[in-house]
């Protein structure tokens, strides 16, 4: 049987690590932590969070294990709608990445807190 996205999505959040962005935006400091955008360069160029990383989805595991191959780094993700970033936490947990959260917020509160 085919699952919807959200189907998948609530599936996949309740084995991980989910935050607001003001709760982020404190956790992501006190941590040393690093904001990671999992969306195409250009919808990251039109509006992002200050201080955010660009990192396209796809590329994510490759460029992380190169930037930042800290195992226990503070990784906060998101996206325009947290989809993208629920998928790319998975992603980020199964090479072993031990400390990562998922910014459920929709993009203008990210943005609003960052």
């Amino acid at each position: 049987m085919l699952k919807t996205i959200p189907e998948v999505i609530a599936k996949a959040r309740e084995s991980l690590n989910t935050i607001t962005a003001a709760d982020a935006a404190v956790k992501c400091k006190c941590d040393n932590g690093i904001i990671i955008d999992v969306r195409e360069p250009a919808e990251f160029n039109e509006k992002s969070a200050s201080g955010a990383i660009n990192i396209p989805r796809g590329l994510l595991e490759m460029k992380m294990l190169q930037m930042h191959p800290n195992e226990d780094l503070a990784i906060f993700i998101h996206c325009a709608t947290g989809a993208r970033a629920t998928f790319a936490a998975e992603q980020l947990k199964r090479v072993g990445y031990k400390n990562v959260w998922v910014i459920t917020c929709m993009l203008d509160d990210v943005c609003c807190v960052f």
